[in-house]
């Protein structure tokens, strides 16, 4: 299910499709009010990554295949496209890796001839050592790796690839890629405190980022829950500070406001609302609105930063709860 704005004679009003494989527009950092696009089941990823906000990878693998219906997914974005519905971007991401998918071109071939709304992929670049790959992503107006490891070490320790990748050949198929590509090539550097924030590890990172020749960088720390809980997020002067290290001059990413429409005010508070009342997992908190786990994440991660709700591990789950400066009764 997805929760869709959209427009009318009237003003905004709310709809809710029933769709397997879209969901959003979720408001988007980086692409404003973004239409995701889910191409495998939750986890399935060549990372597992430490600051992962969909927490760990329960399928990691490097195995291409049709993991959902290729016909399936470019029906549903026809259905959403003549239904008026209006995003900045329809961005192919989701629960894991799209590049795992062996169709995601075919996807971006037809939100390309469509012509409506601009294409991304977001990707951690690990398959581009295909030449098919590589081909595919070709078809996006923008694409956005991440590198957050500076050697083999710190690559296994942070982004915990499988087994068959390298830091090495990641970075050279990535390469390959700026040198194919005629589109906007963003990278995502993700920092954790205290895991890549040293000044040398840092350059590290920066030095690989350079003979990428990407059109823009970006720095990221952790504002939503992480999948481990080691994972501390890095204060905003000090990314500030390593903006300089990176050629393109890096930019932090700044955090979304969520005054960007109503709707999306309505449903932060009703979130908070729920959680005033009765702690939920994100699990329970994406069956009761209907959302994706991503959407759910830019939720809790927002009303966590900004003091409204907090976790509370029991066991194997994480729940979160109204904090008590809501003056909430929190009960375990």
């Amino acid at each position: 299910m997805s929760w869709l704005w959209q427009q009318h004679d009237q003003g905004p009003i709310d709809t809710m499709m029933d769709y397997r494989h879209l969901f959003g527009p979720v408001p988007s950092r980086r692409f404003g009010r973004s239409l995701g696009v889910d191409l495998t089941p939750y986890k399935t990823c060549s990372f597992d990554c430490i600051f992962c906000q969909l927490g760990r990878t329960t399928n990691k693998t490097v195995a291409r295949r049709e993991y959902v219906p290729t016909g399936e997914v470019i029906d549903e974005l026809g259905d959403w496209l003549k239904s008026g519905s209006s995003a900045d971007y329809i961005t192919l991401s989701g629960s894991g890796e799209p590049t795992l998918h062996s169709g995601f071109g075919d996807i971006l071939e037809f939100i390309r001839g469509t012509g409506t709304v601009p294409a991304v992929l977001l990707t951690n670049g690990t398959m581009f050592y295909l030449p098919e790959v590589r081909n595919a992503a070709v078809l996006a107006n923008v694409v956005k790796v991440s590198l957050s490891a500076w050697d083999q070490l710190s690559f296994e320790q942070i982004n915990r690839p499988d087994g068959a990748l390298t830091l090495e050949g990641v970075v050279e198929g990535i390469r390959s890629f700026r040198s194919e590509f005629t589109g906007k090539l963003w990278v995502e550097v993700f920092f954790v405190q205290k895991t890549n924030t040293a000044r040398a590890d840092a350059s590290g990172i920066a030095d690989l980022v350079k003979t990428i020749g990407p059109d823009r960088v970006h720095i990221n720390t952790a504002v939503r829950p992480a999948s481990e809980q080691c994972v501390v997020s890095v204060p905003r002067k000090d990314l500030k500070e390593l903006t300089a290290l990176f050629d393109p001059p890096a930019e932090v990413i700044a955090e979304f406001s969520s005054g960007i429409s109503k709707f999306t005010e309505a449903t932060e508070s009703d979130i908070l609302a729920m959680l005033q009342r009765r702690p939920c997992t994100m699990e329970q908190i994406g069956q009761v609105f209907a959302m994706h786990r991503n959407e759910v994440s830019k939720y809790v991660g927002k009303l966590t930063r900004e003091g409204r709700i907090q976790k509370q591990t029991r066991g194997e789950n994480t729940y979160y709860m109204g904090s008590l400066e809501t003056d909430c009764l929190l009960k375990p």
